[in-house]
């Protein structure tokens, strides 16, 4: 099995890279999470997973092991294939695709193209226990912070912003403030907005 390949970086596309090690370019498809964290440098380290088929061998490239972790748990899922989640990943961070698995977030799930109510739904099910488990979540803390967040995108809907937008400004309010209430995720999302 190939974990992970590390060589000249040849060609950077949002997509996939080329990665020339020794003379041989291998190119690995990535989401757009690992776009955003390939420096420009050209040494280039990546996790790689291979995907065997009968008649294609595919390498995915992740910035990190996490990232691979998440991919591999979602392609264990009955109807995730590699792409979907590959799309997941570039819709989401890893982290936010963990979390939304830990606490049973259907509709964030779903808002990634492609995905149904049903194949979220699914994705849950069968991930809640192994995600809670690997990654050692307290679901208790997890859906403490999420209320917050909840509460504050809902007011800031209501007071006119876009959802997605909101969400982004929001989201990294709750990275560098994390035990912010909710009236604080307020006051600085409109300073943001």
């Amino acid at each position: 099995m190939i974990t992970h390949i590390q060589g000249k970086l040849t060609e950077k596309n949002p997509t996939h890279v080329v990665i020339d090690c020794n003379g041989v370019g291998y190119m690995l498809n990535i989401s757009l999470h690992t776009f955003s964290q390939i420096p420009d440098n050209e040494q280039l380290k990546l996790y790689a997973h291979l995907q065997v088929k009968e008649d294609s061998h595919t390498l995915y490239g992740f910035s990190s092991l996490a990232e691979r972790e998440i991919f591999r748990l979602l392609i264990s899922v009955s109807g995730i294939g590699a792409s979907t989640a590959r799309t997941m990943l570039s819709s989401l961070t890893p982290k936010q695709v963990r979390e939304a698995i830990a606490m049973n977030d259907v509709a964030l799930i779903q808002s990634i193209k492609g995905i149904g109510a049903k194949t979220a739904q699914r994705v849950i099910l069968d991930l809640k226990d192994k995600v809670l488990k690997i990654y050692d979540i307290d679901e208790v803390s997890v859906s403490k912070d999420n209320t917050n967040k909840e509460e504050a995108l809902s007011a800031l809907e209501v007071l006119g912003f876009m959802k997605k937008q909101a969400e982004r400004v929001v989201d990294k309010i709750v990275k560098s403030q994390p035990e912010a209430n909710v009236e604080t995720l307020i006051k600085e999302a409109l300073k943001n907005l």
